[in-house]
């Protein structure tokens, strides 16, 4: 049961691949087919709503994977292993598919897809063993290098047979169990499932709430009776498609820990799960976690926010608030707020009955901003109030004594709202009498109001857009889908409604009779039922793209009452619903249309099917109180005959009353005649008003009311065959009804990035360009000329958005949109692509990028060496160049580069090769003693304890120079050395060159080395300014060369100057200069030393010369007397 999403290829191979035989009949077909796809590029991109595919792929990583089941897949700090058979009917079928496909050099590929990256990954081709399934095995580091714990996004894998053909493309997920926060920690004390079920008649509520960045990962709680105290959740990494998968936990000691003992009637009121923390909400009070990120101990701990004045009776009553973004490579301007409100108005001792918190959610603030003297308010209650991260400002929905329903939007200044108002206020309709909360749509600008009524707002809170009236019924829930754009809302009346992310219209997809339930959107757009002792999923094939799922087949949203049809022209008609004078005043809304109905399809019992193009609402004629304009699709059936005999006879039409119309037959058959079945069928005259039969008079003689006054005939006979009845009454149960239309567009996205929620990082001076395609695919329908898209910006002041949009030769919209940044203000702005006409049964009507006016996390500057030496010469530390001299340098132990005072006397603080179990060389003079400090190492007694990671010991950067042990190595002198810098980024790489210019220091503040560069007139007065602010030399990168006349290792650090870019970029990189001459003075005092030497010799040879001194004699003397001595002892 695996989502499926073709692409453009759209290919499925042939069924009747069967038997071996038949498999054989079919390969040349195959290769024929996968020869024309690798030849043919049919169209870039991913084409959605297109529908499902038959066969799929079961896959998992960790144990065998079972057919039928959702791909969920984990990443551990291990390699990521994942196996995968193609599902079948038949075992040997199954093996036959994947011998044809490994013999055709056919094996599946997998995409790794969030939103800033996309990898692709193939496996073997080789069958694993003589099993039905296919192997891969993927190191972490390639995948991902971090395994710090943060907010990460949920990964979406999409599985297909071949990477460019994409057949039978199969989705599923994969988390990364190792860095989601909540998954590290222990909430209380671990429950048994019999523990569990000892809860299940206490329990009288459910809440959800799920991770941000990854909605698999999701935390139910029980709201408990007065019968029994506790907190109780559970936790769930696989979205709750299985309950046995789900831990439990009990909280209750952490709250009694908090309050005392002495209280009681403990339970869970709500709770939120931000990025980075866990907001609880019970009865006792709010309790707010520890940051998620920084485990100090096994088990979660807890701190109580204090609300002066609030009891239990405000707690159980209090409503928690909160705009889900993710936060994945947070920026500094991101940041979670969490809202709690009362129902109670506030009193003249108490700031507030709304607070709202930032995190860490330590200090609580009133969320009206405190009013001055003098100005005169309204009291009302703040039903909700929400931060709106993409403009800045706070949002409330109030409701007051009086029954008006209103939102103000303030500016947020030091993240508190100023008292002026940024819009003007918003007042709803009396109408919209029951307000119960306002929502962001997850990682979107799209603001719900909802209660009696829903209400939609698309610029933050400025105007809002009608989309529903539920009358005397209310909603008390919605449940969102980031992924496939889905919004739920649950009435009280138990009733389940369905729209999409900014469409205008919804749909009825059915009810839950279940006393106590909730429901759950998982990562990839599957919605839940979950009650307390057991969870359904929708996710069957029918389910795709929509929530139909756990509510089985579609309901009629049609209404009990008799539609009257009337011809505008022979491709569209009015439906008239009919309202009886009788009718109590009350209930007449349930004989109208209304906005459920837009979009939607009018099928006859009999045969025909009109789609629903515009919704009216009046007053006349007489007895039709609304109306829709339908186009016709498929032609509806009249009565024949047999059905109503008076279609044998002409027909007569007079004025009988103010309102009413007598029809008579002018019989010629004895068989004609007006019957009791006649009442509640239309009477259709071409060119003239139709005919509603409302009474029979007698056999000839029938009442009727118009549907168009103005244009009855008066006094006119139409003659047998000039005019017709058509049956949409109710009397023997409605011959009619209303369902949704089947998804009418094709989306496709022209783009590298095959997300549906990408997010793309716009630079200073920069743009991005993003194209989207819809394909209607309405048979039968005509396609209007009229843009198909609209684009909504969230933040217009942020960015500079350009749209163009155009027809092409096959009536497909094309859209291209290009964003630029404008100023120097950092922020993100989400774009929301909606095809307004599309149906709720589509999985995508609304594409929604989120474009960042920031630093993009995957931005680097790189030095580009002059001598590029493979990874494997690094790790031998063997290079030779073309003159044989090893370009790499293996450091000492422990080393340190010399400083101006000399080679034995290192000043910097920086160790190189670091390992504290061994000795410091260098380290004699007092100053050097006290310099050096380790980074990587400090704290450790061995190298080993340092863990460096092969990464750290490439790296150029001084923070890991503890670990760096091999550099490349020059000889002296290094003259004119080009220092070549990149700049890469997703969209590829650059040159560094103006308006880029860069400074260039030394890390250890060394000497003897320059640089050489060109400065044209246009970049002078740049570099000049630039030079008086940050008082260092300024660069022009382009053609920038490097001298150095010392010798060992030199250390430089490249940066970019700030204002060109959002990100602060910088490189660095090493040199090591060797056989280097001696220093000064050692060249010096060698040549003093021999000079004097010399000098001393010739002048002792000068004075024994003046005095007749023979040292050569005197020396054979004493050696002749040592021989007669010598040979006198010997006689003796």
């Amino acid at each position: 049961m695996c989502r499926d999403a073709q692409d453009s290829h759209g290919l499925s191979l042939p069924r009747a691949m069967l038997s071996h035989s038949q498999i054989k009949m079919e390969l040349p077909l195959l290769y024929v087919m996968i020869l024309l796809l690798n030849i043919f590029d049919f169209s870039s991109g991913i084409t959605y709503n297109k529908g499902d595919t038959e066969k799929r792929f079961a896959c998992a990583s960790q144990g065998f994977p079972q057919k039928n089941e959702i791909i969920k897949l984990y990443l551990s700090s291990d390699d990521l292993k994942i196996q995968c058979f193609f599902q079948s009917e038949i075992e040997l079928t199954s093996k036959e598919f994947l011998s044809v496909f490994t013999s055709g050099g056919l094996a599946p590929s997998l995409g790794i897809i969030n939103s800033t990256y996309t990898g692709i990954f193939h496996f073997n081709l080789t069958l694993f063993s003589d099993r039905v399934y296919w192997l891969i095995d993927i190191p972490r580091e390639n995948i991902t290098k971090n395994t710090d714990i943060a907010a990460v996004e949920e990964w979406l894998v999409r599985i297909t047979l071949q990477h460019g053909l994409n057949i039978y493309t199969t989705e599923g997920t994969l988390l990364d169990s190792i860095r989601e926060p909540i998954l590290q920690w222990k909430l209380g004390t671990v429950m048994t499932k019999n523990d569990i079920g000892k809860l299940y008649p206490h329990v009288v509520d459910l809440k959800t709430t799920k991770c941000p960045c990854a909605n698999d990962v999701v935390l139910l709680g029980f709201i408990m009776n007065t019968t029994l105290d506790g907190v109780y959740i559970g936790l769930s990494f696989s979205g709750f498609w299985n309950y046995d998968d789900t831990t439990w936990y009990n909280l209750t000691d952490m709250v009694y820990s908090q309050v005392g003992e002495e209280h009681t009637e403990l339970s869970m009121v709500d709770m939120v799960l931000t990025n980075h923390f866990l907001v609880i909400l019970t009865s006792l009070g709010l309790f707010i976690s520890g940051d998620l990120r920084y485990p100090s101990s096994s088990v979660l701990m807890f701190s109580r926010a204090d609300f002066c004045g609030f009891e239990r009776v405000d707690y159980i009553k209090g409503k928690l608030w909160y705009n889900e973004r993710c936060f994945a490579n947070r920026e500094h301007f991101e940041v979670d707020y969490v809202t709690i409100t009362f129902e109670r108005n506030r009193t003249l001792s108490e700031a507030s009955s709304c607070f709202y918190s930032k995190e860490p959610f330590l200090e609580w603030l009133p969320c009206l901003p405190p009013i001055s003297k003098g100005m005169k308010t309204l009291l009302s209650t703040v039903v909700t109030f929400l931060v709106d991260q993409e403009q800045s400002s706070g949002v409330y929905l109030f409701h007051n004594q009086v029954k008006k329903t209103t939102v103000s939007v303030r500016i947020l200044k030091n993240n508190k709202p100023r008292l002026i108002q940024k819009f003007p206020l918003f007042l709803f309709p009396s109408s919209f009498s029951s307000p119960v909360g306002m929502i962001f749509h997850p990682r979107s600008h799209f603001l719900y109001a909802y209660g009696n009524q829903v209400w939609l707002s698309i610029d933050g809170g400025n105007t809002f857009e009608f989309i529903a009236d539920f009358n005397d019924d209310i909603i008390k829930n919605t449940y969102h889908s980031f992924y496939t754009s889905d919004i739920t809302f649950v009435s009280r009346s138990g009733k389940v409604y369905l729209t999409k992310a900014g469409l205008g219209r919804y749909s009825k997809i059915g009810s839950i009779s279940d006393k106590i339930f909730t429901l759950y959107y998982d990562h990839m757009g599957f919605i839940h039922k979950l009650t307390p002792d057991h969870f359904e999923a929708g996710g069957s094939l029918a389910a795709f793209g929509n929530s139909k799922g756990i509510f089985g087949q579609a309901p009629d949203m049609g209404f009990e009452t008799v539609l009257a049809p009337q011809y505008i022209t022979l491709n569209e008609m009015i439906f008239y619903a009919y309202v009886p004078e009788n009718e109590p005043k009350e209930s007449i809304y349930t004989k109208k249309f209304n906005d459920i109905h837009l979009g939607k399809l009018i099928h006859s019992r009999k045969t025909g099917t009109a789609y629903i193009r515009k919704i009216l609402q009046h007053n006349t004629p007489e007895g039709f109180l609304s109306s829709v304009i339908a186009e016709i699709i498929d032609p509806f059936g009249i009565e024949e005959v047999h059905e109503s005999s008076c279609l044998s006879s002409s027909l007569s039409i007079n004025q009988a009353g103010n309102f009413s119309y007598k029809l008579s037959l002018q019989l010629q058959s004895v068989t004609s005649s007006f019957q009791d079945s006649d009442i509640e069928k239309t009477v259709v005259i071409p060119g003239y008003s139709s005919f509603l039969i409302t009474r029979i008079l007698d056999n000839e003689n029938a009442l009727a009311i118009a549907t168009m006054p103005e244009t009855v005939p008066h006094n006119m006979t139409f003659l047998k065959g000039s005019w017709f009845l058509y049956n949409f009454g109710q009397r023997d149960g409605r011959t009619w009804n209303i369902h949704s239309k089947p998804c009418n567009y094709w989306f496709q996205q022209h783009d590298d990035s095959l997300s549906l929620n990408v997010l793309k990082y716009i630079d200073l001076g920069k743009s991005h360009a993003l194209k989207i395609k819809v394909i209607p695919n309405t048979k039968g329908v005509q396609t209007l000329e009229i843009p198909l898209l609209k684009v909504v910006v969230g933040n217009p002041n942020l960015l500079e958005v350009k749209v163009e949009g155009y027809f092409d030769g096959t009536d497909s919209y094309l859209m291209e949109i290009s964003a630029a940044s404008k100023i120097l203000r950092q922020g993100s702005t989400s774009l929301a692509f909606i095809v307004w006409g599309a149906s709720t049964e589509c999985l995508v009507t609304t594409f929604v990028p989120t474009l960042k006016s920031s630093c993009s996390y995957l931005k680097s500057m790189h030095h580009i060496p002059s001598e590029i030496i493979p990874l494997e010469d690094w790790i031998s530390g063997v290079h030779m160049d073309s003159q044989g001299f090893n370009m790499i340098k293996v450091l000492p132990i422990n080393y340190r580069p010399p400083s101006n005072m000399g080679i034995a006397i290192p000043l910097t603080d920086n160790f190189y090769h670091a390992d504290p179990s061994k000795p410091i060389p260098r380290n004699l003079f007092h100053k050097s003693k006290k310099s050096g400090k380790f980074k990587q190492c400090a704290n450790v007694s061995t190298r080993e304890e340092c863990n460096c990671t092969n990464d750290q010991k490439f790296s150029h950067a001084v923070a890991f120079s503890d670990c760096r042990e091999k550099v490349p190595r020059f000889k002296f002198p290094v003259t004119q050395y080009p220092i070549s810098l990149k700049i890469y980024s997703e969209d590829g790489h650059i040159p560094v060159e103006t308006p880029y210019l860069v400074t260039v220091t030394e890390v250890n503040n060394r000497e003897n080395w320059n640089l050489k560069h060109t400065v044209p007139e246009n970049v002078k007065k740049m570099k000049d300014y630039l030079e008086s602010i940050l008082h260092a030399p300024v660069y022009n990168p382009l053609g920038l060369n490097l001298s150095i006349k010392g010798s060992e290792l030199f250390h430089f650090r490249v940066s970019v100057v700030p204002g060109v870019s959002f990100c602060n970029l910088g490189e660095e990189f090493q040199i090591y200069v060797d056989e280097a001459p001696l220093p000064f003075p050692g060249h010096t005092l060698i040549a003093l030393a021999a000079a004097v030497l010399l000098g001393g010799l010739i002048f002792i040879a000068f004075m024994f010369q003046i005095h007749n001194i023979h040292p050569w004699d005197t020396c054979k003397k004493l050696m002749r007397t040592n021989n007669v001595n010598s040979t006198n002892i010997t006689a003796n």
